[in-house]
């Protein structure tokens, strides 16, 4: 079940807000501009679906979404447990880091904590099968997919060349918990 948390950005020991009532999270993250919606499969996808099946599958809600903000290509990123270099891309995406596209993710299977430090608060979203979230261009956040991973997400890119990340040069992400 989808999840967020809200803290102040100095205070890592307690959520402001915690939820998992899901119209709750996405009014909270409309707040602060970050897009947060439920996506449904056209046809089911059978265990270890490739790249074309998955995107087959959400092709309507993905036409729609890169029609609708002018986005260029989508591909699919999965991540199994015993992925090989499992630690070394954790490590890439723990750290605050800014786009200059939005980040646009749909998770078709699994979950992955997607932390947005916006407005002096640090926003934890808990994203799982069927969540698709937006981080609008420019803002600060990092991502963790825990020590074994579990993850399918249709990625959205503006910029064909795919992920590309700016570090902030802030340490925050190190003082707040990870997905264990």
């Amino acid at each position: 079940m989808s999840e967020l948390r809200v803290f102040d950005e100095g205070d890592a020991s307690r959520a402001r807000v915690h939820t998992r009532d899901f119209e709750a999270i996405r009014r909270e993250l409309g707040e602060v501009g970050i897009r947060f919606e439920r996506w449904e499969a056209s046809r089911p996808l059978p265990p270890g679906a490739g790249q074309e099946e998955v995107l087959a599958a959400y092709q309507d809600a993905v036409a729609r979404l890169m029609k609708e903000r002018g986005l260029q290509s989508a591909d699919v990123l999965g991540v199994v447990p015993d992925h090989p270099q499992r630690e070394a891309m954790r490590a890439k995406f723990l750290h605050e880091h800014t786009h200059s596209e939005d980040e646009v993710r749909f998770f078709v299977e699994g979950q992955g904590l997607f932390s947005i430090h916006q407005a002096g608060r640090v926003y934890f979203v808990l994203c799982e099968k069927g969540d698709l979230l937006s981080v609008p261009e420019g803002t600060p956040h990092w991502f963790d997919m825990g020590p074994r991973p579990h993850f399918t997400v249709i990625r959205l890119f503006t910029d064909t060349a795919g992920w590309v990340a700016k570090a902030t040069g802030s340490d925050i992400a190190g003082r707040f918990p990870r997905l264990e």
